[in-house]
């Protein structure tokens, strides 16, 4: 890595990627990742990715995108999304992502929330294929350096203007510094014991905004998936994506019966479903696909058959057991419209930001879609506003950081922002098999 780029660009998730893409080739740009490029939620997005249908399907999908976060959102902020929705989907197919099709015509599906079938995949790999497609897309691009294990420790900050990063990577700790700054640095799910996400992604980029007073936007905003493979082992929850029951499975408890509406909103199932679990002294219910058939099973959800296989479960005849599990975070760093923070030189996009779209509970399939456009957003403003110059830039000393425990620190002081905003939230979820870590 360099000393200095013209753009760092923090994660390697759709967010980092698209906004990569659609900066001027002249830029020296610098992406990193804490681990592997692929390593990012993102990747592991199962169910697929929402679009407007038609123009009759607008003033639909707004209450439908407001009724599922309890209509906290920030309206503009949700017809930006949805009238970007189009042509975001029109692009990604021209950067060669391929969605599932029915005899040449799109296939759309339906999920939890959703009124009409708005929602395109890749069989329910969605993300993978999407994430994988933007990064061979920016491979392409001759002027974006791509780092993987480095790992973003602080910002390099001059009176509210953001100069650079300090990174650390293969056992040294450098300050980087360039003209603009994009962090996609992901969710928190890190900080739980039970979470689809990967466990490297601890929010670090919340701690560093709180470190600097850059403004934070409902931090206790924190999404619970209803739905995860229960397992007795340590590690990631693997998702069973909302998917499964817009597609028709059923929720049922230990004596064989429904108990819920499947297609309510994600944090009414997660609810229901805890509760179901105390009456049944249970860490799981029962999620039955076996009424759907082999056929749909095995075409529509190939990737979550062939993972409950190799668990023992075989979809085909006999349900499985699931369990709520921290899955998407719908606070983050407050973002204006163009993804802007409230430093100047700083820009925050996907799923470390807030913008107000998922308002307190996110829509499913709605996450990607909305990662991709304001990231966009984020860099076309970057274009519009020109980079500026470097002068005067602030020195570091890396030996005042203390790797040993910083991490340590960071997670607590995030824990702790959450646990001032949301008593009643931390105390359900942040305990036994759902404590925070």
């Amino acid at each position: 890595m360099r000393d200095s780029y013209d753009i760092i660009i923090v994660g390697t998730g759709v967010a980092g990627l698209y906004g990569a893409i659609h900066l001027p080739s002249d830029l020296k740009i610098l992406m990193i990742t804490k681990e592997g490029l692929e390593d990012s939620d993102s990747y592991l997005a199962q169910g697929g990715i929402s679009t407007l249908r038609n123009k009759e399907d607008y003033d639909c999908y707004f209450e439908d995108t407001l009724k599922a976060g309890r209509y906290e959102n920030n309206r503009e902020s949700v017809d930006i999304m949805i009238r970007e929705s189009t042509n975001t989907i029109e692009k990604l197919i021209a950067l060669g992502v391929e969605f599932d099709k029915v005899d040449g015509e799109l296939s759309y599906t339906r999920e939890g929330a959703h009124r009409i079938n708005r929602i395109l995949h890749h069989q329910d790999i969605t993300g993978k294929e999407i994430t994988l497609k933007l990064i061979e897309r920016v491979k392409e691009q001759g002027n974006i350096e791509l780092v993987t294990h480095a790992t973003m420790i602080d910002l390099i900050t001059k009176e509210n203007v953001c100069q650079g990063i300090v990174v650390s990577h293969q056992g040294y700790i450098q300050p980087i510094y360039s003209k603009k700054v994009i962090l996609a640095t992901g969710g928190i799910g890190g900080l739980f014991e039970n979470s689809t996400n990967f466990k490297h992604l601890t929010g670090d980029s919340l701690a560093i905004a709180l470190k600097h007073h850059i403004a934070l936007q409902d931090i206790h905003y924190i999404q619970i998936h209803p739905t995860t493979l229960y397992s007795k082992m340590q590690g990631r929850r693997f998702l069973i994506s909302e998917a499964v029951r817009g597609e028709g499975a059923y929720l049922l408890n230990h004596a064989g019966k429904r108990f819920v509406d499947e297609l309510l909103p994600r944090d009414v199932v997660s609810v229901a479903i805890y509760d179901q679990m105390i009456k049944d002294e249970s860490p799981y219910v029962w999620l039955s696909l076996m009424h759907l058939g082999e056929e749909k099973i095995k075409r529509r959800f190939p990737n979550i058959y062939e993972r409950c296989m190799e668990e023992g479960y075989d979809l085909l005849k006999e349900p499985i057991p699931v369990t709520p599990a921290q899955h998407y975070f719908m606070g983050g760093i407050k973002v204006d419209k163009y993804s802007k923070t409230t430093m100047d030189n700083l820009y925050a996009v996907g799923e470390t930001s807030c913008n107000g779209v998922h308002g307190r509970n996110r829509l499913a399939s709605n996450s990607l879609l909305e990662s991709l456009i304001f990231a966009k957003r984020a860099a076309c403003r970057i274009v519009e506003e020109g980079l500026g110059v470097l002068d005067e830039c602030v020195p570091i000393d890396v030996q005042n950081y203390q790797m040993d425990k910083l991490e340590e620190d960071y997670k607590a002081l995030i824990l702790e922002e959450i646990k001032k905003k949301d008593g009643d939230f931390y105390d359900k979820w942040c305990h036994n098999d759902y404590q925070c870590g």
